[in-house]
């Protein structure tokens, strides 16, 4: 379905397309450079584009939760309208519909049903993106700023209390371990299908990670403000995000898997200022040409995302690069295959973008 929003934030489309990058190619790129010149430097770049095995924070663990923060930035920009023109009824029609749409799409884009029911995925990227938009979304509709807010605190705080105190029935105490928390024994309990280490207890924090999302996008929309402001603003609100969760990941270590409090707190900190930074380049000093394939890309985030699993860039790029090219290569293999890889899936978003087609859910 082609259509075009109107007063769209560039800086907000260019940052989607950032995170995105790095999901459908970039990481790769990166990942090939050991195979050119293995130093310590290249490994130490190799590995950031690794998740944690557990606890720990690499640049790769940001990616996830940074979508989630931008899709809480997008939910002041439409709703408000829908809720003025056709009432809130209509917007919690659209936010369910949206969040249903979303799930299905996840569980699809997971394998759907082919490996039977019972390991069929309930958990991942997708999944998790419509629940945290559901929810925030609903409390969007009925709460106010302030009171959003400290629902945020409550659900950060109350989610380290469950895993802090919270005994953990067959393994006894608290604890943050992988396989003997709560957050996993409650998934192993009640969620069906194959599963990560914890879901259902972690979209607590999800949901205030989509939810700090949200204020970032009413400072944007605050017309007290200009962008210089409003660029300081983010930016010091997320280096004290940050600051927050560092200094309480010594006692609540920061662990993707269970989504954590910390976790949160420094991802949504770094994508504060990561989008302080695009504000600034953009609206501020603009200067807009090095942004624009981040925007093709963000214009059609999810649709690049779903096609990146069916159609498997990297297999496609192997043949017009593989075999005997790849020997040629050698040590440069790895890095042409991945950069025709992203070449290609560029040349998508790009012709999408000049066609104004743009998946609209």
């Amino acid at each position: 379905m082609a259509y075009l929003e109107q007063r769209r934030v560039v800086s907000v489309d260019a940052l989607r397309g950032f995170d995105m990058f790095w999901i459908i190619g970039g990481d790769h790129v990166v990942r090939s450079l050991p195979d050119i010149s293995d130093t310590p430097l290249t490994r130490a770049l190799a590995g950031q584009m690794e998740h944690c095995e557990w606890a720990g924070f690499h640049f790769y663990d940001l990616i996830f939760p940074l979508f989630v923060w931008i899709v809480g930035v997008a939910i002041p920009f439409s709703l408000p309208r829908l809720i003025e023109r056709h009432g809130r009824a209509a917007a919690v029609r659209r936010i369910v519909i949206r969040s249903i749409v979303l799930f299905l799409l996840g569980i699809l884009y997971m394998g759907g049903v082919a490996n039977g029911f019972e390991n069929m995925y309930l958990a991942g990227v997708l999944h998790r993106i419509a629940v945290a938009y559901f929810f925030a979304g609903i409390l969007f509709c009925f709460f106010k700023p302030r009171a959003l807010a400290i629902i945020a605190v409550v659900l950060l705080v109350g989610y380290w209390v469950l895993l802090t105190f919270v005994p953990v029935p067959g393994f006894g105490a608290a604890s943050y371990e992988q396989g003997k928390n709560l957050a996993y024994y409650i998934d192993h309990r009640f969620l069906p299908g194959r599963k990560f280490e914890g879901t259902i207890l972690s979209t607590m924090p999800a949901v205030a990670n989509c939810l700090l999302g949200i204020f970032a996008r009413l400072l944007l929309k605050d017309a007290r403000w200009s962008d210089a402001r409003r660029v300081q603003i983010l930016f010091a609100t997320g280096t004290i995000s940050l600051g927050i969760g560092l200094l309480w990941s010594m006692q609540f270590p920061i662990i993707k898997l269970l989504w954590t409090s910390t976790y949160v707190l420094v991802a949504c900190g770094v994508s504060a200022m990561l989008l302080a930074i695009f504000h600034l380049l953009i609206h501020v000093l603009h200067r807009r040409a090095w942004a624009t394939p981040f925007v093709w890309i963000g214009m059609n985030a999810i649709t690049i995302y779903l096609v990146g699993n069916i159609v498997n860039f990297r297999n496609l790029a192997n043949r017009f690069v593989g075999g005997d090219v790849a020997v040629a290569l050698g040590p440069y293999a790895e890095l042409v295959r991945s950069l025709v890889a992203l070449g290609l899936a560029l040349m998508l978003v790009w012709f999408l973008y000049r066609r104004r087609i743009f998946l609209r859910l």
